[in-house]
């Protein structure tokens, strides 16, 4: 190839390892020539000189949920860019990263993003005993291999309760998601806080498990029971999307009877039939903030890495047709 291309061996060498100093001319040059011979790059060789991988083990739950699908093109993107390939794994029936260890550990991984958490301490106990860097989303517990990039989830429901005291609200719904989720919790707490901090002391709650079902059978049942609060808060924009339905379906009327709010700002809370006010943190940036922390993590050389870190990233309201009256 480097005959054919008329190059040295060096630059065909660097032109195939992202990273490495050589001329957009010699590129051109060394990727024509391989295109002719029909050659394509081994890396094992190298896996085995480095004692890397290169590989990046993305780890999704329901890609019907357009937060989580969004995340991992975002880590794909991000990860190809810088030279990583990337194995995906799939978590059925749940929303954490706990019960996937055991698959991960049987691969030769270099790192591990997810916008799934890790929830427990022995979770990350048991991720940090694999030694493989990792970065996950709204993660309460840490240590030295396991990190976390948070939504400010207690102030966006603290926005949440400043909007709907502002448009006249009085009693206040919230519907969360998994029983005992970080994220889901936060968004609750700082939203009582709030209300409480304006007088109200009472949070009707309900669970939807972050599904477009679980709101639309939460709401059912306040309609059901005739207990519709003023405005309802729900702790991701699935689960509002599912409450607004129930709510039209069952004859009230949003926002002038009921005000309703969600948080991730997915595309679909743009769309008019929804046009859903919203908790905006966006998945590029906290993709972004977990890229970073990998690559600090992966580039430690010594023996133990630094103590895992959490990033906070800010977040601010998109108020729509929701809860405008």
């Amino acid at each position: 190839m480097a005959r054919l291309a008329g190059v040295s061996q060096s630059a065909v060498s660097r032109a195939f390892n992202k990273g490495t100093s050589v001329s957009e001319e010699t590129s051109r040059k060394v990727f024509e020539a391989a295109k002719q011979l029909g050659y394509s790059p081994n890396f094992l060789p190298r896996m085995l000189r480095k004692h890397r991988s290169d590989l990046v083990a993305i780890v999704i739950s329901d890609t019907a949920n357009a937060f989580y699908a969004a995340s991992v093109d975002a880590f794909s993107k991000a990860l190809q860019e810088t030279g990583h390939q990337v194995l995906l794994f799939s978590v059925g029936g749940g929303n954490a990263l706990d019960g996937v260890l055991p698959r991960l550990a049987s691969y030769r991984v270099d790192a591990i993003v997810s916008a799934l958490p890790v929830v427990t301490k022995e979770a990350a106990e048991a991720f940090a005993r694999i030694r493989i860097p990792t970065v996950s989303f709204n993660t309460p517990a840490r240590n030295q291999w396991v990190s976390s990039v948070c939504s400010d989830n207690a102030g966006g429901g603290a926005l949440v309760a400043d909007l709907f005291v502002r448009r006249g609200a009085r009693s206040f719904g919230f519907i969360g998601g998994m029983r005992g989720d970080y994220a889901s919790d936060e968004r609750l707490r700082g939203f009582r806080e709030r209300l409480a901090a304006h007088g109200f002391d009472e949070v009707q709650t309900a669970r939807g498990d972050y599904l477009y079902e679980g709101g639309l059978a939460a709401a059912q049942a306040m309609t059901e029971q005739r207990m519709v609060p003023d405005a309802l808060f729900c702790a991701n924009d699935m689960m509002a999307f599912g409450a607004l339905d129930a709510l039209r379906r069952a004859g009230w009327r949003v926002p002038d009877d009921v005000l309703v709010a969600g948080y991730d700002d997915v595309p679909a809370a743009t769309w008019g039939s929804f046009d859903l006010t919203t908790v905006v943190h966006g998945h590029q940036a906290m993709v972004a903030a977990a890229i970073a922390i990998l690559h600090a993590r992966m580039a430690d050389a010594g023996p133990e890495p630094a103590d895992g870190v959490t990033t906070m990233v800010p977040v601010r309201l998109a108020e729509r047709a929701t809860t405008r009256r």
